[in-house]
């Protein structure tokens, strides 16, 4: 009985796995002068389906530190306080 519910397990995760795959879109046809301008403005590479901001330099993360250091700046400065008694008073 056991085999069973696993064989139905399994059969039915990998029936539903690919469900949540992720596909690209086909890339719209663009002219050759528009094609060569973005070739000529940009010397990143860019990945299907991640947004580049306009000005064409990816974002990077901040990193723990950063974070942190801005969070004790904003309870330093008492940005914090502000914000916990009128935004999330409630």
């Amino acid at each position: 009985m056991k085999s069973l519910m696993i064989a139905i397990a399994l059969v039915g995760t990998t029936a539903t796995a690919s469900a949540f795959a992720q596909s690209s879109p086909p890339a719209p046809q663009q002219p050759a002068a528009a094609t060569q301008m973005a070739q000529n403005s940009s010397a990143d590479v860019q990945q299907d389906g991640q947004w580049v901001p306009p000005d064409a330099q990816a974002n990077t993360g901040k990193t723990r530190a950063q974070v942190y250091q801005e969070l004790v700046h904003a309870e330093q400065d008492g940005e914090l306080n502000y914000l916990n008694s009128t935004i999330y008073s409630h």
